[in-house]
């Protein structure tokens, strides 16, 4: 059984797939992508991606609102999915906020260089004290 941390890295790994593809218009089944990465099926997994998916514009928007000089598309295509995810999690779950950034970090920290591991806390960091409703 996979840990929460490690599904996580692999909902990352399966955004990233997806964000290369769709930035060479290859067509894929999203349900393909995430077997290829699960030995057994998980809730988790599956909806937080498709999740994430449905709402990428909303959440591109709010990464973009945040972003300083700089805007999601010129992010490396993992930095995206790693900010997507925290984005995702902080918005649209009741993960507790301290979790999804935290999270976020770690996985920024296996991916990414201080820089980005500082850009996507700071990131989240904001929009978790500006957009998410208090008492969460």
């Amino acid at each position: 059984m996979k840990t929460r941390s490690e599904l996580r890295n692999i909902i990352v790994n399966v955004l990233y797939q997806i964000y290369i593809m769709d930035g060479s218009d290859i067509t894929y089944d999203v349900d393909a992508i995430i077997k290829e990465q699960l030995e057994v099926e998980n809730e988790f997994v599956d909806t937080s991606v498709k999740e994430i998916i449905k709402n990428q514009k909303k959440i591109d928007k709010y990464a973009n609102k945040y972003l300083k000089n700089w805007t999601v598309d010129r992010l490396s295509k993992v930095d995206r999915a790693i900010l997507s995810l925290g984005i995702y999690e902080l918005l649209y779950t009741d993960v507790p906020p301290i979790v999804a950034i935290n999270e976020a970090v770690e996985l920024s920290k296996l991916y990414s260089d201080d820089k980005v591991v500082k850009m996507i806390n700071g990131v989240l960091d904001s929009i978790y004290h500006n957009e998410v409703p208090d008492g969460r």
